[in-house]
């Protein structure tokens, strides 16, 4: 029997479009699901004519695959991942490759490296972005295990990733879950990411009072910049011209005004806070998701709390358009500036060795948050790797320089005319609290003294210090 090389469980839209990506790219695979009616369908509709073999039992599906056998699992992530290990483990000899391609969180992978790599069995973490069109056609990949098994798979890795002008948006990314959590980030910074975009929208609409094809306009003018060219900027622009075929209105504004989450921008903001790395903006985005779903409360709110009376920018909208375009700029630059942080700190915390310039490279292409600027950021850190934030870049830093003003006045004209702007707001808290000296902290810790005596350190001499901290009125009884 012909056996072939690469194995795929899970055949809903992400794992149907992968395993038709590895198939075209020359490996032939074997599929299974749990649900035989969904291999049927995958079998008799995209796999016709494909070298493609279906299984319908896992014991059939192990058998049907080479040694060393790699087996792609596209599960959905947390305990259904678990299932299906257990359910592989006594089938699989030493040396086979189990490669979670699910969202997982990125201790469930160090547990599960833990747990099969003693009995011969390789473990591979890897994050997936792109969505359905990136997984047919090309996503970016970040694989976390030992070097190994990923140098064994890397010639299918290079293969099936979405290629750009420096090579396959792919790299090993280090040991253990690191893979995951880079997976994790880059969801974290697509979360601020479309915040900021939505913000930009909120006031070229709301106060620019530009119409559907105005904003489709201007984002696609912005699309066709070095700074803001993505894939983001371009699928907006691409949002705002469909008109619904039955109300002939812009279908964006029939759309309810409430975002799902499916828990990466929330992970990547509870480790932020336990490794102690400030993401004031993507905590902003998580937060606007958060209050986006309690609708009927923000309705029932509207009727009661009231804010500057609507109306429109009196200047010249030109200049308020281009305004807005730097305010994004600076915002996307603290944005991607604090996850840079966050997986730095993470790199040291769990020795990882993080290539943060191949991060950048390996997210130029495929993935959600593909854009132009990825080349700027990939410099930086080759021109320096211990960079401590990306603001200190020298071209970054100049760019902020340059446009803060404008930065500045469309957060002051935004609250003028009773807007929200947290993640543009937080971002600018953000670039405000890194370049200050002197923050008013030295206030916070006399209170902690004072209250607990947890002490404090001086600005003119050496020591720790406690302070009883005796009220003047009482002192002078």
């Amino acid at each position: 029997m012909t056996l072939q090389s690469f194995g795929v469980i899970g055949l809903a839209v992400m794992g149907e479009n992968i395993a038709l990506n590895v198939e075209r790219n020359g490996f032939p695979i074997a599929v299974y699901n749990r649900s035989r009616e969904k291999t049927d369908a995958f079998m008799s509709n995209r796999a016709t004519g494909r070298n493609v073999k279906a299984a319908f039992t896992l014991e059939e599906f192990v058998a049907s695959l080479e040694r060393p056998r790699k087996i792609l699992v596209m599960v959905q992530a947390g305990k259904p991942v678990d299932a299906v290990i257990q359910q592989l483990k006594p089938l699989l000899q030493e040396g086979d490759i189990i490669i979670d391609g699910g969202n997982s969180w990125f201790e469930d992978t160090e547990r599960r490296t833990q747990e099969l790599e003693p009995i011969g069995l390789r473990y591979i973490g890897m994050g997936v972005s792109g969505g359905e069109e990136g997984a047919l056609n090309g996503p970016s990949l970040m694989p976390g295990g030992t070097k190994s098994s990923y140098e064994y798979l890397s010639p299918i890795f290079n293969k099936i990733a979405a290629q750009v002008d420096d090579g396959a948006c792919v790299t090993y990314i280090g040991p253990g879950g690191s893979g995951h959590y880079v997976k994790m980030v880059h969801n974290g910074i697509e979360y601020g990411d479309m915040q900021l975009i939505a913000e930009a929208y909120d006031l070229l609409k709301n106060i620019g009072g530009l119409n559907a094809q105005q904003l489709h306009e201007v984002f696609s003018d912005w699309n066709k910049t070095d700074e803001l060219n993505s894939f983001l900027i371009e699928i907006t622009a691409n949002i705002f011209p469909y008109v619904d075929p039955e109300t002939k209105k812009p279908l964006v504004d029939l759309i309810v005004d409430a975002a799902g989450q499916k828990g990466t921008g929330r992970w990547t903001v509870q480790t932020a806070l336990e490794l102690g790395v400030a993401v004031p903006t993507i905590i902003a985005a998580v937060n606007s998701r958060i209050l986006s779903s309690i609708r009927d409360e923000r309705i029932a709110a509207s009727k009661q709390l009231t804010g500057p009376v609507p109306a429109k920018y009196c200047g010249d909208i030109k200049t308020f358009v281009n305004m807005v375009r730097d305010a994004l700029y600076c915002s996307k630059i603290c944005s991607y500036a604090q996850g840079m942080a966050l997986l730095s700190t993470a790199s040291k915390t769990y020795n990882w060795d993080l290539n943060l310039g191949e991060m950048a490279r390996i997210w130029k292409g495929g993935c959600i948050i593909r854009a132009g600027f990825l080349n700027k950021i990939k410099k930086a850190f080759d021109e320096n790797s211990t960079l401590p934030n990306l603001l200190l870049a020298p071209e970054f830093k100049q760019t902020i320089l340059d446009r803060q003003a404008a930065w500045r006045e469309v957060i002051v004209t935004a609250a003028k005319f009773g807007i929200p702007v947290p993640a543009f707001s937080a971002s600018l808290d953000y670039f405000d609290s890194y370049r200050r000296e002197r923050l008013p902290q030295n206030l916070t810790q006399a209170q902690r003294d004072y209250f607990g005596a947890h002490t404090y350190l001086r600005t003119d001499k050496a020591g720790v210090f406690h302070t009883e901290w005796v009220p003047i009125t009482e002192s002078k009884k």
